[in-house]
């Protein structure tokens, strides 16, 4: 027969490690391994690359600073060229889901280059009664901002399609609305992901630092303690182990709440944690300015230390870059950290940078890497083995790497809708080169060749 693609000579990541085989692709899929060259439509060559899954980033916002129907667009084309296959959309609506949630998902389908999914926030006690309205439409997963109440309280949602109107929002995340968006997610089988920072000790953390005229990233830091973390984590896990709830804990980046952490998985609680790629590259002591400013903040060069020590003993299972599609005049608006907006562009970056600070500086394993990026993430949220393997009748995502080359960050290389990058200038080593979502190359050498409205929204199990 006569194969749709066939990827030869490359190295291939597999749950049981590398192997060295050509990949049969045939109808979206990956049909086999084989030694041969048999006939195809197109062959690629990998001679010198790794092929691994598609990676799957497990956190995103876009939509919030430009409508859905052009942040799918301007976002998965940054994913794309950093070699994402799948990204998963934080959906923050200040409506009932009844009114808001389809005109969403409508102006999605057709405006994306890679497959996505969704995560829905749950602010209010209708949503918490709607979220089998989400469940019905494919979104199997929830978010709580517990950082988000009284003083703190303030939020941008996601901008109605078509609008290019600013929705900011006050909102008031408290403890009963946790209990009751872990119970009803227990009861619809569905996990929690978790913003653990305690919103009544942040505000008093951020009360007195500018009272007392502090500024920079590490006033930020110092006023949104890790002990803040680990009393909203303590709080969240005990619901879930009250209700028999899956907890996933959202950018984890200091020493101390992964420590918290563990003592929860002690007490039976069960949890998967995701860090971020600024958990392991920043700390606010060698940072100028605010462009990193971001919740929870970076923290100390032992903070990063101790990520990459928890990663290497597989003690955080995915990662993902809590990406956010703002643009500099929105994020430096104010005359100091406390008037700079939180978030910043990071998904075209998180595969290179692993590559260079991770897998080339042998703190994890070419291994590890995948199950970081992607195993654990489609295993967690209902994907696999659909997405987030290699092995025969998966989805033909696969991201084709090159450890060797080399590479300056810019901003207007991956052609989002942000015009900075926190890592402006860095000089990394190992890249995507090649970006290929169910059999279709999207990205080749940094260009996307792909089809707007290729990617779909990803089916999604229950377990």
């Amino acid at each position: 027969m006569t194969y749709d693609t066939v990827i030869t000579d490359s190295h291939i990541i597999l749950p049981q490690g590398m192997i060295d085989k050509n990949i049969l692709i045939d109808e979206g899929k990956i049909v086999g391994f084989t030694n041969d060259t048999p006939a195809c439509d197109n062959k690629i060559n990998g001679n010198g690359l790794i092929s691994v899954p598609g990676p799957i980033d497990t956190h995103v916002h876009y939509g919030v600073y430009s409508p859905i129907n052009e942040a799918a667009k301007t976002e998965s084309h940054a994913a794309a060229i950093g070699g994402i296959t799948t990204m998963m959309r934080m959906l923050r609506l200040e409506d009932p889901f009844s009114n808001s949630l389809q005109a969403q998902l409508d102006a999605s389908s057709h405006s994306h280059y890679i497959d996505y999914a969704i995560h829905a926030s749950i602010f209010t006690p209708q949503q918490i009664n709607e979220m089998n309205i989400c469940v019905e439409k494919g979104i199997t997963s929830f978010k709580i901002y517990m950082n988000l109440g009284g003083e703190v309280g303030n939020v941008y949602m996601d901008i109605p399609p078509n609008s290019s109107k600013l929705v900011e929002s006050q909102v008031n995340v408290t403890n009963e609305i946790v209990e009751q968006t872990v119970k009803t997610a227990a009861s619809l089988g569905c996990p929690i992901l978790v913003h653990a920072e305690d919103y009544e000790s942040c505000g008093c953390g951020i009360k007195t630092a500018k009272e007392k005229n502090q500024d920079g990233l590490s006033a930020w830091s110092n006023s949104r303690s890790p002990e803040f973390e680990v009393k909203a984590i303590k709080t969240v896990s005990k619901y879930g182990r009250d209700y028999d709830c899956v907890i996933y804990f959202a950018h984890i980046g200091s020493e101390r709440a992964l420590a918290q952490i563990e003592e929860e998985k002690k007490l039976g609680t069960k949890i998967f944690v995701e860090t971020c790629p600024h958990y392991l590259s920043l700390s606010y002591d060698k940072q100028e300015g605010y462009l990193a400013k971001v919740m929870p903040p970076i923290r100390t060069e032992n903070d990063n230390k101790a990520v990459w020590n928890a990663l290497s003993k597989n003690q955080i299972d995915t990662i993902g870059t809590d990406h956010v599609a703002n643009q500099l005049k929105l994020k430096l608006a104010g005359d100091d950290v406390w008037g700079a907006l939180a978030g910043f562009p990071g998904i075209g970056t998180v595969i290179p940078i692993l590559l260079n600070d991770g897998v080339n500086q042998n703190r994890i394993t070419l291994e590890q890497f995948v199950q970081f990026t992607s195993q654990n993430a489609a295993k967690i949220f209902g994907m696999y083995p659909q997405k987030g393997t290699l092995e025969k009748n998966s989805d033909a995502d696969i991201t084709m790497i090159d450890l060797k080359k080399e590479k300056k960050v810019t901003s207007d290389l991956f052609g989002g809708f942000s015009d900075y990058i926190v890592y402006e200038g860095r000089n990394l080593k190992g890249w995507p080169v090649k970006t290929i979502v169910r059999g279709e190359i999207v990205a080749d050498d940094f260009e996307i060749i792909g089809k707007l409205g290729h990617g779909k929204l990803v089916e999604r199990k229950i377990s």
